[in-house]
């Protein structure tokens, strides 16, 4: 090397030590960072995603503590006015409009903002993506996880799924983004973790994940199973064999550029290899295949695993790896298809709902599609999902299904199809069978034209017996027609929420059955409380069984029903006692008193009716409803909430699982 150029050289170097050294001066230690942290005014905890914006348009999200670590030259040991935003949650306005404070941002001091919750549900933190605790990390804090800022080279990560495999969580996710490039992995990715209660974090804290990664360190593909195109698995399975091993299965589907599907099938996972191996090839006209998150239920004694609420095969390995054996809860006729559908129908036109083979199921979206073809009547369809409020209906796109020991109840978390947002509504249902009657639902979480889509329960996180339940979808500005929507860090990523389900914000209206004496409807009961449920009682009518906002208790005393304060225990979730009648010592259900103001659409008055000779009473909703002696009482007793049902739904044949919480 020249000596002329050897000098430069040296020169450039220590000219690039110098700023270096001086960049390394000027950056902030972490007393010189203003702390902000944002609570939620309910419980107090730190919350997620919330947007500080400053007058400049600087904008600041909290990280998954709720922090935001603030240093900004020019704007320190100052007055700073930060706009307040974010999904779900509110701030007061001042006179101007402007939902902002004012801050004196000290170098080294902190302050506490406090924000209204509008959403059900609590934003917990984030699971997947770069930074999860940034700010705590600047500000020289402890993270609860042990990778606080990236794990597996993960910046994004959409879709996922888990299922209890060989005693941890096994997480599967869709397509994932990495640092180095904009293209990632698109064969699949997933990760381990420890359950809680056997080494793993509590639920409200977080997830330590440890990702199968490549020789870079970036979370390797799950399913070499193709050429060409992105491969995606769905439907993760544990099963146990004869032999008793256990065997971890998935769907998978691979798709071409244009997001046509190429090939599907069924793989399993190789523990030496550590990745999935396909082991059956599903026809891709068959009208039913895994999808969704699985779970199992018993039906008459048979157990079965569930892709969807209506579609199942019986629970073992044979069945699996045999598609000719899935079934479909339909009325479609075997052999049809969706885009050919034919009605099955019994000799007098009656639709025909069942278990059927070679037959596809119908979701909410191809019911609508059928009624406006005029292939179905609105009431032979079996969804019915509208908002318990307006009555409105609540467009399906998808929805995870779990048996619930506290509700003693199947329950959904449900993601909404053109909403206020295009795909960013989130809504829970509650049901007595895995097919229904799906009815009512209530939005617990809610975006302002962003996504989050693909919503999964976390049945095995469940704390106090399923009162609180744990669910994540994908935030993402994808489909969100939303220029704004992308999120620094938290783009494309998977947010946890709790959902206390024993919260007065979010009881909903349950079947109330007619259990039969005499033919005269005088006596009722949620479906724990009926003394018979296989008799498949007939619903009389809607009401919540837990206490919900402006609601008041309806006992049963001396053959009436009682509205309003009782005297005796009032338990939750009674259950039935021998030689007791149903709600004895408790409420049967809530309603709203008969004179409520401005009900909402969906109550209707349930009358009382009385016979003179012998004093015995009896209940509808029927205004009409005669019986020989009896005389309608002038007033309403109370407002329930109508039943749309029709179709006949064998209330008790199904149950969960007993030899599995989590059913995986």
């Amino acid at each position: 090397m020249p000596p002329t150029l050897h000098v430069c050289v040296i020169a450039l170097a220590i000219v690039v030590l110098l700023c270096s050294t001086a960049a390394a001066q000027n950056a902030p230690s972490p007393g010189k960072y203003f702390a902000i942290t944002v609570v939620d005014d309910e419980t107090d905890r730190g919350v997620p995603l919330v947007q500080l914006s400053t007058t400049g348009r600087i904008s600041h999200y909290t990280d998954s503590n709720g922090i935001v670590a603030f240093y900004e030259p020019g704007l320190m040991n100052t007055d700073v006015h930060f706009l307040v935003k974010s999904h779900g949650y509110e701030y007061p306005k001042d006179n101007f409009g402007y939902a902002g404070v004012t801050l004196k941002t000290v170098e080294g001091g902190s302050a506490q903002i406090r924000i209204k919750r509008v959403n059900i549900a609590e934003r917990l933190y984030r699971v997947t993506g770069q930074g999860f605790y940034a700010d705590t990390v600047l500000l020289g804090r402890k993270a609860p996880i042990s990778q606080p800022v990236i794990n597996g080279l993960v910046i994004g990560q959409d879709s996922v799924l888990t299922t209890i495999y060989k005693g941890k969580l096994f997480w599967m996710w869709g397509d994932t983004t990495r640092p180095s490039y904009p293209l990632g992995n698109f064969h699949s990715s997933a990760a381990t973790s420890l359950l809680p209660g056997r080494g793993g974090l509590d639920p409200e804290v977080g997830v330590d994940l440890t990702y199968f990664v490549d020789q870079t360190g970036f979370c390797k593909g799950m399913a070499p199973l193709a050429k060409s195109g992105p491969i995606w698995l769905g439907a993760l399975l544990t099963m146990t064999d004869d032999g008793g091993k256990e065997r971890l299965f998935a769907r998978y589907i691979n798709v071409d550029g244009t997001m046509k599907t190429l090939a599907a099938g069924i793989a399993e996972f190789d523990d030496n290899a550590q990745v999935f191996s396909a082991v059956r090839e599903l026809d891709l006209n068959a009208p039913i295949s895994p999808e969704g998150g699985p779970f199992r239920v018993i039906d008459n004694g048979t157990r079965y695993v569930h892709f969807l609420p209506l579609t199942r095969t019986k629970d073992d390995t044979a069945h699996l790896l045999d598609p000719s054996s899935y079934e479909a809860f339909t009325c479609a006729k075997p052999g049809s298809r969706l885009d050919k559908l034919e009605i099955d129908r019994a000799a007098d036109g009656k639709v025909r709902w069942d278990w059927k083979r070679d037959a596809p199921a119908l979701k909410p979206n191809d019911e609508a599609k059928a009624i406006e073809n005029g292939l179905l009547k609105p009431e032979d369809a079996l969804f019915h999902i509208q908002d318990c409020d307006t009555g409105q209906p609540v467009g399906y796109h998808s929805g995870s299904v779990y048996w619930n020991a506290y509700r003693h109840r199947w329950v959904m978390v449900m993601l909404q199809l053109f909403g206020t947002s295009v795909l960013g509504e989130v809504w829970y249902l509650e049901a007595d069978t895995p097919l229904g009657p799906w009815v009512y639902a209530r939005k617990i979480v809610t975006h302002d034209k962003c996504s989050f889509y693909n919503p999964v329960q976390h049945p095995e996180f469940d704390k106090d017996s399923g009162r609180e339940i744990f669910f994540e979808g994908t935030y993402a500005a994808w489909m969100s027609g939303n220029s704004d929507c992308p999120t620094p860090r938290y783009d494309y990523n998977q947010i946890m929420y709790k959902l206390d389900l024993s919260s007065p914000r979010l009881a909903l209206p349950v079947p109330i059955y007619a259990i039969p004496n005499d033919g005269i409807p005088d006596r009722f009961a949620p479906l724990q409380l009926v003394p018979d449920r296989k008799q498949n009682p007939r619903i009389a009518f809607f009401a919540p069984d837990l206490s919900g906002v402006g609601t008041v208790p309806v006992y049963s005393k001396n053959g009436a029903l009682v509205v309003g304060d009782s005297p005796g225990a009032k338990p939750e979730h009674p259950e039935p006692v021998e030689g007791h009648e149903p709600g004895e010592g408790g409420p049967i259900f809530y309603a709203l008193p008969a004179g409520a103001t401005n009900p909402p659409a969906t109550t209707t008055p349930l009358y009382e009716f009385l016979r003179d000779s012998d004093g015995r009473h009896a209940y509808s909703t029927d205004a009409s409803w005669s019986a020989k002696g009896f005389h309608r009482s002038e007033r309403p007793l109370c407002l329930v909430w109508k039943d749309p049902m029709t179709v006949s739904i064998p209330i008790g044949r199904y149950t969960a699982d007993p030899g599995s919480k989590t059913q995986q």
